[in-house]
């Protein structure tokens, strides 16, 4: 079964962002961390069914360039271009490698998975994978599999008492893309 994770807005400051967005919504954000083998860090924002907000930008525009990461290719493309607000959003699994089967068996291009990391506020070390269906017209979403810790806080206080019931077709305004 797949299920909506998260929602990712590139941001050139995404602390800035994460903070607008806050205020305009009434809602909690927190720190994510880095992703240092892409060059980029987040901040998150957590609701009740298990899906969250990422706002995320580049620290190290030579690290992003190079990576191989399709997420952070399109990242770095809207960026570069003064393009901010929501570029993607990921559907949960965790049988990825059943969906893997399944594309082949579809023969749908894919690419990944790609394995993530980063170190969370409390020090715990965060690990996924990341696969990326291929499309020649449009971005995709993608799908994410949580290794065996889960992206949720651990200050429990910090999810927000709402869930994201609905995105739009049309995302290029982020504040309106989602539906709480």
């Amino acid at each position: 079964m797949l299920a909506l994770d998260h929602i990712i807005i590139a941001a050139s400051s995404p602390e800035q962002a994460a903070h607008n967005f806050s205020e305009r919504h009434r809602i909690k954000v927190a720190q994510g961390g880095q992703h240092a083998n892409w060059g980029t860090y987040n901040y998150l924002a957590y609701f009740e069914n298990d899906c969250y907000i990422e706002w995320i930008g580049i620290t190290d525009w030579t690290v992003a360039k190079e990576s191989d990461n399709p997420l952070i290719q399109l990242l770095v493309r809207k960026l570069s271009n003064g393009v901010e607000g929501p570029v993607q959003y990921a559907l949960r699994t965790e049988r990825m490698d059943d969906c893997i089967e399944n594309l082949k068996t579809l023969d749908t291009p894919y690419t990944g998975p790609f394995p993530g990391s980063r170190k969370r506020p409390d020090g715990r070390l965060l690990e996924w994978r990341m696969l990326f269906p291929a499309s020649a017209e449009d971005v995709l979403p993608f799908l994410i599999e949580w290794g065996e810790v889960k992206n949720k806080p651990s200050d429990s206080s910090l999810i927000n008492n709402r869930e994201i019931h609905s995105l739009t077709a049309n995302i290029s305004d982020s504040a309106t893309f989602a539906s709480f």
